[in-house]
C-alpha cells in the first residue's frame, strides 16, 4: 500500500470504526460528552440518529471506552425481529437460562440480573444499532426495558443508533409514548467544508503524516467534491483512494488530479472536472503570457558590451582588408566619372526651369473665368429686374 511511499505509519482512512482515529471535535465532542453524561446520571434511553456512514458505530465505540471498568456492554448489530426475541437475547447474554418463553417471566428474570449487576457497583449498557430498521413492537419492547428502575435508578441504559428515518417513526402520533421517555436524542449531520479540512488533517497525522501531503488544489478539489457536505465514511473513501492514485503515479503529494480520478473509480459524481478544466485553462493562458513576454524582452532587448564591441571590432576588420580597400577607391572613382561637367555650358544658355508663358496661363484663365462671372451676374440681374435694354439695366444697377 500507500503508507511507505508517503512516509506514514498506518492506512489513515480504513472504513473501520477505530477509536484511535476518533475525531473528536465539534459535533463529535459534544455528542460524546452528552452521552456520557446521561449515561453516567443513570437517565436511560439515549437516541443518536444520522446518515450512513456518520460516525455513528464509532461513537459508541468512545462511549463503551468512556465506561470500560464498570460497564456490562451488550451490542446487538440489528434489531429482532419481535420483542420477545429482544427480551431473550438479553437474557442469554446476562447469562440466563429462562424457564419459559413467555415474556412476563423473561422480563422477571432480567430485571432480577440487572439488580444483581447494579447491586456490584456496575452499569448495564445496551447498544442497539440500525435502529431505523425496529418494527413498532420492537419498539415498544424498548420503552418496557427503560421503564426497569429501583427507585431513582434506572436498572439498564439504552442507546439506539438509527438513521434519519427513524426520528420519522418516533414522530407518528403512535409512538409518543416512546418519545417522552427519550432522556437525549441527537442527531449526527453531514461535515462542511472546514470540518472535512480539520477531519481529513486530523487522520493524517494519527497516522504519523501531515496535512502537505495534499496540496492546495488536492484541498480544492475535496472541498468541491464535498460542497454540500460529507460523511466520515463517504471522505474516507475519497481520500483513501486519492492516496492510492497518487502513489501509483509516483507523486509525493496528492493534487486535484489525483482526486478528480478516484471519484471516478468509486463512482462519485461531482464538479471536479469542471475545476480541472480550469485549472489546465490558467496554466495554458500562463504559458502563452510568459512565452509572449520572453520574446517581447528578446526583441527590445539592448545588445551587451560584448557584442556591440564584437560588431565593431568585425566593421573594423571588414573596412581594413585589402580587397575592401580596393572596392573602396573603385567606387570613389565611379562617382567622380557620374559628375555631370558643367564647364561648357553658359548661363544664359541654361534653359530656365519654368517658361514666362506657362507662368501666365493660370492668371488669365481666372481673369476669363471672373469676367464670365461678372456678366452672367449683370444679367441675371437685368432679367430680375425686368429692366428695359441695357441702358435700363445699367440705370437699375447704379440705383442700388
Amino acid at each position: 500500500m500507500y503508507t511507505k511511499h508517503f512516509g506514514l505509519n498506518k492506512l489513515p482512512f480504513e472504513n473501520v470504526p477505530d477509536p484511535l482515529f476518533f475525531y473528536d471535535k465539534g459535533n463529535y465532542f459534544r455528542i460524546r460528552k452528552q452521552i456520557s453524561g446521561s449515561l453516567q446520571s443513570g437517565r436511560g434511553l439515549i437516541v443518536v440518529t444520522g446518515p450512513i456512514g456518520s460516525g455513528k458505530t464509532t461513537l459508541s465505540q468512545m462511549i463503551k471506552s468512556d465506561f470500560s471498568e464498570n460497564i456490562r456492554l451488550i451490542w446487538m448489530a440489528e434489531p429482532p425481529a419481535n420483542s420477545t426475541d429482544l427480551y431473550l437475547f438479553l437474557a442469554q447474554e446476562l447469562g440466563l437460562q429462562p424457564s419459559s418463553s413467555e415474556k412476563t417471566f423473561v422480563m422477571r428474570d432480567v430485571r432480577n440480573a440487572l439488580l444483581k449487576v447494579n447491586s456490584e457497583g456496575n452499569k448495564c449498557l445496551v447498544i442497539l444499532d440500525e435502529s431505523h430498521l425496529m418494527s413498532e413492537d420492537v419498539i415498544n419492547g424498548v420503552r418496557l426495558l427503560n421503564n426497569l428502575e429501583e427507585g431513582p435508578i434506572k436498572l439498564i441504559q439504552l442507546l439506539l443508533l438509527g438513521q434519519e428515518e427513524f426520528l420519522e417513526m418516533i414522530n407518528k402520533p403512535e409512538m409518543e409514548p416512546f418519545k417522552q421517555r427519550i432522556a437525549t436524542l441527537e442527531t449526527l449531520g453531514k461535515l462542511d467544508i472546514n470540518g472535512i479540512r480539520k477531519y481529513v488533517s486530523h487522520r493524517i497525522q494519527v497516522a504519523g503524516g501531515t496535512p502537505a501531503l495534499i496540496s492546495d488544489t488536492g484541498w480544492e478539489a475535496l472541498s468541491i467534491a464535498f460542497n454540500v457536505g460529507g460523511t466520515p465514511r463517504m471522505i474516507n473513501a475519497l481520500c483513501d483512494r486519492s492516496f492510492d492514485v497518487a502513489y501509483e503515479q509516483k507523486k509525493p503529494i496528492v493534487d486535484a488530479q489525483d482526486v478528480y480520478e478516484a471519484t471516478q473509480r468509486i463512482g462519485l459524481i461531482t464538479d471536479v472536472f469542471h475545476y480541472i478544466i480550469s485549472l489546465k485553462d490558467k496554466e495554458r493562458k500562463s504559458q502563452e503570457l510568459l512565452s509572449a513576454t520572453d520574446e517581447s524582452v528578446h526583441e527590445t532587448a539592448p545588445r551587451t558590451k560584448k557584442e556591440q564591441s564584437s560588431s565593431s571590432i568585425a566593421r573594423e576588420k571588414e573596412q581594413s582588408s585589402p580587397s575592401n580597400t580596393r572596392k573602396a577607391g573603385q567606387r570613389r572613382e565611379a562617382a567622380k566619372n557620374e559628375v555631370p561637367d558643367m564647364s561648357g555650358i553658359r548661363l544664359d544658355e541654361a534653359e530656365p526651369l519654368f517658361s514666362d508663358q506657362e507662368d501666365l496661363k493660370l492668371p488669365v484663365r481666372l481673369l476669363l473665368v471672373s469676367l464670365v462671372t461678372f456678366t452672367l451676374s449683370i444679367l441675371f440681374f437685368c432679367q430680375k429686374a425686368k429692366s428695359t435694354g441695357s441702358l435700363g439695366c445699367l440705370t437699375d444697377l447704379l440705383g442700388l
